[in-house]
């Protein structure tokens, strides 16, 4: 039985390798991961920052967005 001894780099190549064969295989899952990680930030920051300002009517807030969205 013959065992084989990896040092420190060729185990961090190895590493390297499969993880962005990793990436390019599975794009879509990791796009949705860092986009949902984002939105997660923002919306904690948002809640952050609303917390000290004046409440908002619901209708006021869809307005707003109506506005953006349309240009």
């Amino acid at each position: 039985m013959s065992e084989t001894a990896l040092d420190t780099n060729q185990l961090k190549d190895l590493l390297k390798t499969a993880i962005v064969e990793i990436l390019q295989e599975q794009k879509e899952v990791f796009t949705d991961l860092i986009i949902e990680a984002m939105e997660d930030i923002a919306l904690a920051k948002a809640m952050e920052k609303g917390e000290n300002t004046e409440p908002v009517s619901r209708d006021a807030i869809f307005k707003t967005l109506q506005e953006q969205s349309t240009g």
